[in-house]
């Protein structure tokens, strides 16, 4: 390439001495198409070795795996030799085991049926509430805690500050809950109060503790006024021990002061469902 280079170089400075300023200029715009052929092919031969410099290494790298993947099927080989092969009692031993897993499989997916049903009671039940009770106001909600459904009531809503004598309003709520409850006799009902950690001591009512309880039977007693079975109806208090905000507002205070009513599953029946599907996986077996 250098001797071509040089050869043109003579070559036009022979010409520039002999030939016309317009052969001249024509020969040396071919001199400067050469060159730059001259440095594309340059480019792509520099790319062309490195490609192949590439190419060689990943072949010997290719080579090694080859020769380490023979060495470890010569080892395998020879490993394989030397297992023991299972005896028939073995063999049995292991279809058990594996028996064994399936009856276990099975039974985990029987409980999770059960849970499953459960969990679809819970989805229907929270829609007969919202469509019962309604959601048009803030002093009410309904939801699900730890795949319990629950109605919250707002103190305000139910009682006079200080008093466990149910308001006219409350009764037209409890009337809705009542009705959902009934249409539910598998279920039951726990109404938990809850007060704020103001002290209170009235009458017979020592403190927050006497409170809760008490409004807590009163819901229960308005319940079982409207239809409710009692033997559906659970009165529980949690005092003040148990805030969903800080008592440092009365805006908060007022939070806390409310009245949860759980809708729940009678428990040993969810129980007795669960054991029936084991015992009809123990008779399939």
């Amino acid at each position: 390439m250098k001797k071509l280079l040089v050869f043109s170089a003579i070559t036009l400075l022979v010409l520039s001495s002999c030939v016309s300023k317009k052969d001249f200029i024509a020969l040396e715009e071919k001199q400067k198409n050469t060159q730059d052929l001259l440095n594309t092919s340059t480019v792509k031969l520099n790319k062309c070795l490195a490609d192949e410099a590439a190419a060689s290494a990943r072949l010997e790298e290719l080579k090694q795996r080859v020769a380490d993947m023979r060495v470890n099927n010569k080892a395998l080989i020879e490993s394989s030799k030397d297992m023991t092969v299972l005896t028939t009692q073995g063999a049995k031993n292991l279809e058990k085991s594996l028996e064994s897993i399936k009856e276990k499989e099975l039974k985990i997916s029987r409980l999770q049926d059960a849970i499953t049903k459960k969990d679809s009671v819970t989805l229907a039940l929270v829609t007969s509430l919202k469509k019962e009770v309604g959601l048009n106001d803030d002093d009410i909600e309904i939801n699900v805690e730890k795949s319990v459904v629950f109605i919250s009531l707002s103190d305000k809503l139910l009682f006079k500050t200080g008093s466990y004598n149910i308001s006219s309003r409350a009764n037209e709520i409890l009337g809705k809950v009542a009705t959902v409850i009934n249409s539910k006799p598998n279920f039951e009902a726990m109404v938990e109060g809850h007060t704020d950690n103001v002290p209170y001591k009235k009458g017979v009512l020592i403190d927050n503790w006497d409170l809760s309880v008490k409004r807590s039977t009163a819901i229960v007693r308005a319940l079982q006024n409207l239809g409710v079975k009692p033997e559906q109806l659970i009165a529980a208090g949690r005092g003040d021990h148990l805030p969903l905000v800080a008592n440092d507002s009365p805006t908060n205070k007022a939070i806390n002061r409310r009245t949860k009513i759980y809708i729940l599953p009678k428990i040993d029946q969810f129980y007795e469902m669960i054991e029936t599907e084991m015992k009809n996986l123990s008779e399939e077996n």
